[in-house]
């Protein structure tokens, strides 16, 4: 019986050993099905063009030479301090500004910006030299209305700049804004022309017109200097910048177009002949109906009237406010000046004003407006 059960057990390890050794004796499992190759889109396997290459740009034009640029108008551009006067709780403290300005006269005409030099007790001029050279305070003529100034100094023989021609720039042309940055020295910062005929908000009670925005940096200092093209030509004079968290590369330049007849103006005048009606102007806001109780609120103040000027003639007095001039609403000063400077010395005009609750229809005749007191 025992050798039965041996006998038994010998053939079953025979039959598990073969089972091992053949690896097994199920059935292989069979590989996936290799996908069909797909087909193209219909439509794709004809050649678009058989011939076409890609064309490749030949000679690319070069940048032009910024350094070209700075070394032609560099020599012109000046450095100018000067002196003001506030008074704090009736104490008189003296404060330091820095601007920019150019030569445009050999014999020493120096141009700025009007915010520069305003109030200035003293001015000073620092050429590229070295040389500093005191300003004749009563050679400094100054137009508040365009943001422009011009002064003279003592000395001849200077490099003056080229005045170009703002009216031919274009969206993307290259310029360099040059000027005393920060006070620190004449330096160059270059850019291209982003805008053109801009207007910017600077107070809540001016606004700056027919500006061109560059993306070259402006900073503190900068004001007064040029803003030249790529063949040294003054093409702007640098004014403002917006100043706020996030904002980079706006800043505005005065164009030589709107300011060369101011300059000559400045020059051969001394100041600036405009249109003028004799009137002292605010712009209607909620404290001015409060504080002077009017009957509407919104046109334009009227905080004086000059003796023997046309708006005195017209009958019109302080604390009125008026709201149309030729059919033309108004409702802030600054449009309402732009819209006298439009008109011309002689015309008549059509202005409507409240006094109270009384509305005034009235005629006056611009004349020209007189010399700075």
């Amino acid at each position: 019986m025992k050798r039965a059960n041996i006998k038994y057990l010998l053939i079953s390890l025979i039959l598990i050993a073969l089972t091992l050794g053949s690896g097994c004796l199920l059935p292989p499992v069979a590989a996936p099905p290799s996908p069909a190759p797909s087909s193209p889109p219909s439509g794709t396997t004809t050649p678009i063009d058989s011939g076409w290459k890609i064309p490749l740009a030949g000679n690319q034009p070069s940048l032009p030479s910024i350094a070209d640029v700075v070394a032609k108008v560099k020599p012109s551009v000046v450095a100018i301090n000067t002196e003001v006067v506030t008074y704090i709780f009736n104490q008189p403290r003296t404060q330091q500004g820095a601007g920019s300005g150019w030569v445009i006269r050999g014999d020493g005409v120096i141009i700025t910006n009007n915010h520069v030099v305003e109030g200035a007790k003293s001015i000073t001029v620092t050429l590229d030299d070295g040389r500093t050279l005191p300003v004749d305070m009563k050679t400094v003529a100054t137009d508040p209305v365009e943001d422009l100034a011009v002064l003279k100094i003592g000395v001849g023989n200077l490099p003056a700049v080229t005045v170009g021609d703002s009216l031919k720039l274009r969206v993307g042309d290259w310029v360099v804004a040059i000027g005393n940055s920060l006070g620190l020295g004449i330096t160059a910062k270059e850019g291209i022309i982003s805008r053109l005929k801009v207007s910017i908000t600077v107070s809540a009670q001016e606004t700056l017109y027919n500006l061109l925005e560059t993306s070259a940096a402006i900073n503190p200092g900068n004001s007064g200097g040029p803003l030249v093209n790529m063949a040294g030509e003054v093409i702007g004079i640098t004014s403002a910048k917006i100043s706020a968290a996030g904002v980079e590369g706006m800043g505005y330049a005065i164009p030589s177009q709107e300011a060369v007849p101011i300059i000559q103006q400045l020059i051969s005048t001394g100041y600036v002949i405009r249109p003028w009606l004799g009137v002292g102007l605010y712009t209607v806001d909620q404290y001015v109906v409060f504080r002077y109780n009017l009957g509407v609120d919104k046109g334009v103040f009227v905080t004086n009237v000059a003796a023997g000027s046309p708006a005195d003639k017209a009958g019109i007095k302080a604390g009125d406010v008026i709201a149309s001039m030729n059919g033309k609403e108004v409702t802030a000063a600054q449009e309402l000046m732009q819209t006298i400077h439009s008109s011309k010395i002689g015309q008549q005009v059509e202005i409507i004003f409240w006094r109270g609750k009384t509305k005034y229809t009235v005629s006056a005749t611009l004349i020209k407006s007189p010399p700075p007191s």
